[in-house]
Parts: C-alpha cells; structure tokens; sequence
C-alpha cells in the first residue's frame, strides 16, 4: 500500500515502446467450411470459400497493404512480386482451393488499366478479370488428400507415426473411454444409420461422426432424427473428437506421432531462414496451407497445451498459427541475428478486425517473443527436416527411402533440420542429381564394353572414377 501511495506522487511520463518492424512472415492455415469427410470427395462450400477469402483480406489489412499495421518491411503492397512471396498446399482439392481464396484476398485483383500491356504493333492487351493476380501455388509432398481420408495418420506415410497411433487404440485410456461412450453413440444411431456401420458408431469414429453431425447441422435444413443433435449433443462429440485426435497426433513419450508436426517446424525454420540468407530480399511472406492434424501434433510438440488447455482441441475451420520474425532495431541494413525476434499467434476461427490472433509463448515459456537464436534451436529440436531423418525417424525403407536408407542414420546425426515431411527440396534435388549421375555412368559403361574400349588409368581419372571429388556438401 505504502508503495502504492509514493508512486501516486511521481510524475506520469508517457510509456515508449520500442518500434517493431516485421521482416518476414509465416502463416499456416486450415481450410474453411467444406463437405462431410463421410462422402468422399471433400469440397470446399460457398461458405468456406467467403471464410478463407476473408481470411486473407484480414491477413492483407495487417501485413500487406499500404496502411497495414505490422507492415512488412519492403513488401509490395498492391501488384504481387512473385520473388517475395510462396504459397503451398498438399495435392488435395479442399486445401488447394482453399489457398487460392486466400490468395484472391491477400492480393486482390488490381483492375485492367494498371495492367495494361501494348505489344509492339501497337494494339493494346488488358489483362482478364480486372486485373486478377496470378500466383503459383506450390505442392508440399506430406499431406496429400488429407481431406478425403478419415483416418488422421492416412496421408502422412510414416510407418513409425502409423503404429504410434494405432499404439493409442490399443491404450487403457482409449479403452476405457470407449466402453464409457458406447450407450451415447449408440443412442444416435437414427442419425447416423445411412452413412455408419452399427460397427463404425462409437468412439473410434469420434471424429468423423462428429464431422459428419456438424456439417449437417450447418448445411441441412433437415436430415434423419435431427431432434436428436442438440447444442449439448454437438458439443460432447466436439469433445469426444478432440480427445480422440489429440492423441493421435502426439504423445509425449513417443513424439514420432507428431511427424506432421515435426516436419512443419522444419519448413518454418527452412522458409524464416531464406528470409534471413536473403537479408529480406526475398522470400518475405510463406503461406502453407494444411490439415488440422498439422496443427494438433505441432501444439503437443511445442508445449502449447502448458499455455492453454484449448491447444488441447481441434482447431476450427480458417484457424491460422503466424509466425512474425521481426526486429525493434533500424530495419536497414538487414539487422544481424542478435536483434531478430519471432513470436508465434494463433487464432481459432476466422480471423477479422473484431478479432485479431493472440501471441502465445513457444515450448512453455513465459515471453511471447523470442530471440532468432533461442527460436531456431527450439525448432530445430522438433523439427525433422531431412528426407534420410525422416526416412530414420519413421522407419521407411520404399519409395523415397529405398534409395537414401542406408545413409539414414549418419545424416540424422549431422541434425540438419531444415525441410519439409518428406524430402526436403534442397535434399531431393541432390538425390535426384545423383540418381541422374548413376544412370549416366552405369550406361557409359555399357557403351564402352560393347565397343571395347578402356579407361586410361591415370591418377586424377582414378579419383574422379572412384568419386572422391564427388561427395555433396554437407
């Protein structure tokens, strides 16, 4: 109280703070409203095209624009410039389209006389749809089809996080919890009926019912036994669903589960550190859209559920987690690491004006801004970056692993983690190099036995043969 009352006497000055710019962005994305996962294939509504759309309206109005309030540093705010910007989604119709509305609202068409162009022999060229703003999108190699598979670990092709999962079905906990729920799935089957299997209607289709139930109640002015969804209905199958997806995507003592999550680490950190090498010269904003199965296992594995207990829960249609690298020193030159920050935000739902996303501490901090370095090394200690980590860490040996299994190990210890879920770009390029190489070589050597002829055995040409100068950097 005697505290209280001195500081009543001091003079009040005006708080500062110091002034933020943002260099660079990452936002990663769920779709908006779509189908039923129950009837394949999932697509994206009216509704959730104008949900994701306005999302990235939102997303233009606090980074883009003109008048943007956390504006980053150099971005073009009106006609796109390709070399500042990339956006991604895996092969997948609900969260392609999706990336694509959100793309008309971040960079929204620019009207036909700006752009038009006139050719040498003098006539003029408008560009169609009033100025329509074209910008690659593109593909990611983990996700794919998400939106039509019900089974959360289906589009991930990790072994190791299949059987982890699976591990979960098996648990006393799951057990238990399904012969607790068993009477109140059961009690919906008038509902439920046309579409499940008496089989299907319990707790292991937690969420693919919940899914189901929900999209009804948004789009059906009436379907079977409706009477029987309440608000308290939906609301304990939202929460049957969130318990049952959480631990899908993430255990604690067997983070392998969390492989979406781990890989999306590792294509943050890969995209901020472009933005970094590139003293912001390029690659400004990343806009990565995905399943929610991404978000569940990322908030396990950066210790989010320690800040709040809806980390817990699925995220809503258009949720989005940001990350904002930013500085508090002269903007120019590009500050050096030691005074780049990052805070990560997230937002359930729609973000708009009345409701903008809230910062939250990483890996069960107390700050919501971090240091690039102490940022980066949390990352990294989560992330699987490399296509022989991943092949490691998931225990594949086909496909994409069958080539760069044996080496799977070594690489994993070198802790590069800098990719995406599968092979990361830089990765798959080298391999695909090498491949080429081996080709090449294997028929030079046919040609040259079939035609008799012989290596010359020099001492350089030995070394080349024997591919000591051939080994990729690390």
């Amino acid at each position: 109280m005697k505290f209280c009352q001195l500081l009543s006497l001091l003079p009040v000055f005006p708080l500062s703070q110091a002034a933020e710019t943002v260099l660079g962005v990452y936002i990663f994305s769920r779709h908006g409203d779509r189908t039923s996962k129950s009837t394949p294939p999932a697509d994206l509504t009216d509704l959730g095209y104008r949900q994701i759309f306005n999302s990235g309206t939102y997303y233009r109005n606090r980074y883009v624009s003109s008048s943007a309030n956390k504006r980053i540093a150099g971005l073009n705010a009106d006609v796109v410039k390709l070399s500042e910007i990339s956006a991604s989604a895996p092969v997948d119709n609900v969260l392609m389209n999706a990336a694509q509305g959100f793309l008309q609202g971040l960079y929204p068409p620019v009207g036909a006389t700006p752009q038009q162009e006139t050719l040498r022999n003098g006539s003029v060229v408008e560009i169609p749809l009033n100025g329509y703003q074209l910008i690659p999108l593109q593909t990611v190699t983990s996700g794919a089809k998400s939106e039509d598979t019900a089974w959360l670990q289906g589009a991930s092709n990790c072994a190791n996080a299949l059987i982890s999962s699976n591990a979960y079905r098996t648990s006393q906990e799951y057990m238990s919890l399904a012969d607790s729920t068993l009477d109140f799935y059961k009690s919906l089957t008038p509902a439920l009926n046309t579409t499940f299997s008496p089989d299907e209607i319990s707790f292991k289709s937690a969420y693919t019912i919940f899914d189901y139930l929900n999209v009804a109640e948004i789009h059906n002015a009436t379907f079977p036994s409706s009477s029987l969804i309440t608000n308290s209905t939906l609301d304990q199958l939202r929460a049957l669903a969130n318990i049952h997806e959480y631990n899908l995507a993430y255990n604690n003592t067997d983070t392998i589960r969390a492989i979406a999550g781990a890989t999306l680490a590792a294509e943050i950190v890969e995209a901020l550190n472009t933005t970094v090498r590139s003293a912001g010269n390029a690659g400004k904003m990343y806009i990565q859209f995905g399943a929610y199965a991404s978000f569940l296992s990322f908030f396990g594995l950066a210790n989010l559920t320690a800040t709040n207990a809806d980390f817990f829960g699925i995220p809503d249609y258009t949720s989005a987690m940001t990350f904002e690298l930013f500085t508090t020193a002269a903007p120019t030159p590009f500050p050096s690491a030691q005074d780049l920050q990052v805070r990560f935000l997230f937002h359930n739902g729609t973000s708009s004006t009345a409701s903008d996303p809230t910062a939250y501490p990483l890996f069960g901090g107390q700050a919501t801004e971090m240091s690039w370095d102490d940022f980066t090394a949390g990352m990294n200690r989560i992330a699987i970056g490399t296509q022989a980590h991943w092949c490691s860490a998931c225990g594949n040996s086909t496909g994409v692993c069958a080539s760069g299994a044996g080496a799977a190990s070594a690489s994993r210890a070198e802790g590069s983690n800098t990719g995406d879920g599968g092979p990361s770009k830089v990765v798959a390029g080298v391999i695909g190099a090498m491949v080429t190489l081996a080709v090449i070589l294997g028929v030079e050597a046919v040609v040259m036995s079939l035609a008799g002829l012989r290596l010359v055995r020099k001492i350089r040409m030995r070394e080349v043969a024997e591919g000591k100068n051939a080994a990729p950097q690390a």
